[in-house]
């Protein structure tokens, strides 16, 4: 087992005493709205994290809208998209990137500010149209649900029917991105599709965006007793949010936290399963745990990119104040473009 590091001995990353504040607002909402019975205060909640609408007028360059993708379940997402230029209504079909936020499965929403503003500057920086699924969050909605609403949201884009008249979308340039748990949440519906691709007539996977994805087993590994007490994550808050999404009984042996888990392995196997861009910060407790999620997908022959930010802490891609954030993006839209074949559907 690792050893945990003396008081006082833990790094602190590099950043503006502006997003320190910003990060100990975070760290506050986290802490002020679980509980120790492992529900969440969702009314306080609110008051802390108000929704954001979104604007069918063009913001930044990028309009949004929301839609429903499971009237059964009322699942909705909120559609970002470029705006055309004046005289080009349609124009040329956009990749589309299929986004899961953090939040630890309990916390977020796709409406949130921080989501709202980093999907508008995914669909700015890689000129695709970004999906951001409102998928029903723990404990009140447990393991499969999120995976579950992601795989609702890949049967919403394979109906043309549902897409809208304006935004023409190349659902056979699909992506599926996600920081935090969404990283999680991409990797598991990457895997579910990949295991059952013939019911998909239209959607196909060209890559997953795993942004410092969330996963975990019963072991500590050094990163955690390192950087325990980093900003969002810490030990406490991690084994809380296991507890609240994982089955009742389950513990992180799980194949929703281990990817390790036999069971984990389903749709990972098959040749379906797209590439990943992995995305880990220096300052992230969870990297041990990335970079082994990295070593396991290579050596099941998965082709995998990794992006290092020696100063990146969890979740920096959301403060744009970072460079690394920006040059995140960028690459994001690097790998994205690697795909346009000048197709379309």
């Amino acid at each position: 087992m690792a050893e945990e590091p003396p008081p006082g001995s833990r790094p602190k990353p590099p950043m503006s005493r502006i997003t320190r504040l910003s990060l100990r607002a975070v760290d506050y909402v986290a802490d002020a709205t679980r509980r120790a019975d492992g529900t969440v205060n969702r009314r306080v909640l609110s008051l802390l994290d108000p929704r954001v609408p979104a604007f069918s007028s063009p913001c930044r360059g990028v309009a949004s809208r929301d839609v429903v993708i499971d009237p059964t379940l009322r699942i909705r997402a909120r559609l970002f998209h470029p705006a055309r230029p004046a005289g080009d209504a349609k124009g040329a079909p956009l990749p589309v990137i299929v986004f899961f936020h953090g939040g630890g499965f309990a916390f977020l929403s796709a409406a949130s500010l921080a989501y709202d503003a980093a999907c508008r500057r995914i669909a700015r920086y890689a000129s695709a149209a970004v999906l951001s699924v409102d998928y029903r969050r723990a404990p009140e909605h447990r393991f499969p649900a999120p995976y579950d609403d992601g795989l609702a949201a890949l049967r919403f884009l394979d109906d043309p029917n549902n897409h809208p008249a304006d935004v023409p979308l190349q659902t056979s340039r699909c992506y599926l991105a996600g920081d935090s748990a969404g990283g999680n949440i991409a990797h598991h519906v990457a895997r579910r599709y990949a295991a059952d691709v013939p019911a998909f007539k239209n959607v196909r996977l060209a890559g997953v965006i795993a942004i410092q994805p969330f996963f975990g087993g019963e072991e500590r590994t050094p990163s955690e007793f390192r950087l325990d007490g980093a900003p969002i994550v810490s030990v406490s808050r991690t084994d809380w949010m296991w507890r609240a999404f994982l089955p009742d009984g389950a513990d992180r042996t799980h194949e929703a936290a281990c990817f390790t888990s036999p069971r984990a392995a389903a749709g990972v196997d098959s040749p379906a399963f797209p590439p990943v861009l992995l995305v880990i910060g220096g300052y992230d407790p969870l990297q041990d745990w990335q970079r082994r999620y990295c070593e396991v997908l290579k050596d099941s022959g998965k082709d995998v990119r990794v992006l290092e930010y020696p100063d990146g802490i969890h979740a920096f891609f959301l403060f744009p104040g970072f460079d690394d954030a920006r040059n995140l993006m960028t690459r994001i839209a690097e790998f994205v473009g690697e795909s346009d074949d000048g197709g379309s559907d």
